[in-house]
């Protein structure tokens, strides 16, 4: 799935050595890195999160929602080779979805456009995943982690969100409405995401613990939005996650009853005489 070593020498083959990606003075890779960046009138923003985003990443794909300002010509003055691709659709989810889909890395990053992430995080996500792990997840309350940007009624809310989740899906999370997170490709294929809100990052973090991923949590710190206002409601987009945990419950009960009632049929005790 994945290739690591310490970066080749000046005496290595040349070919072996332009395969892989030096990420520090200890480690390098072979798997190409895409990230990817939801954003809407952000231009103000872009120079902040473009400035720490390592240079040694494959693509960025920034997903435009239709902005008025000058986000698309900022970007592509920042990172000359951006791939800029334009949304359809409305909702933080339906951006991701559509930026996921243009990825032609093996590894995908999910980064805000709100000056709010480190970039140079992103090292520590992608070295979970070469090690091992499937789904790389930012969290704020990891020891290491950290937010200038929650209220206490915010924390209180995510919280409660986490604490429902660990216990109806078998989680061990210490953070869930977080939008810095990182994984392989492949995984796309078996969380099967299919929701346009803010309520995407719930959506993923229940489906890779139901699709049986391994996961490795990321302390990550989170700054403050540097321009603008954010569109994230506590209540309202509260409500929507917790519709998205009863939900995804519900659909896992229903699983449970067809696989039974699939397992009597097999052995012959649903049979009707």
């Amino acid at each position: 799935m994945s290739s690591v070593l310490h970066p080749p020498s000046s005496g290595q083959d040349p070919l072996l050595a332009a395969r892989y990606r030096p990420i520090s003075s200890h480690l390098a890779i072979t798997p190409p890195v895409s990230v990817v960046i939801p954003a809407m009138n952000e231009a103000e923003n872009l120079p902040y999160v473009f400035k720490t985003l390592p240079d040694w990443i494959h693509e960025v794909v920034l997903v435009d929602g239709n902005s008025t300002d000058d986000t698309v010509e900022v970007a592509r003055s920042l990172w000359p080779a951006v791939r800029v691709v334009d949304q359809q659709g409305k909702g933080k989810g339906d951006a991701l979805i559509t930026g996921f889909e243009a990825c032609t890395g093996d590894i995908i990053v999910m980064v805000d456009a709100d000056g709010s992430a480190d970039g140079n995080e992103i090292v520590s996500y992608v070295s979970a995943l070469v090690s091992g792990a499937d789904f790389a997840k930012g969290s704020r309350f990891a020891n290491g982690g950290g937010t200038d940007d929650m209220t206490f009624i915010r924390k209180l809310g995510n919280w409660a969100l986490c604490t429902i989740v660990n216990r109806k899906f078998g989680a061990r999370y210490t953070d869930l409405c977080y939008g810095y997170n990182a994984f392989w490709r492949h995984c796309l294929d078996k969380i099967e995401l299919d929701c346009t809100g803010f309520e995407v990052e719930t959506l993923m973090n229940i489906r890779v613990v139901k699709a049986g991923l391994k996961v490795q949590e990321i302390p990550s710190h989170e700054y403050l939005r540097i321009h603008g206002t954010s569109n994230l409601r506590a209540v309202r987009d509260g409500i929507r996650v917790l519709k998205v945990i009863l939900r995804e419950r519900s659909n896992r009960r229903a699983l449970r009853r067809r696989t039974h009632h699939s397992s009597l049929l097999n052995t012959g005790q649903g049979e009707v005489s």
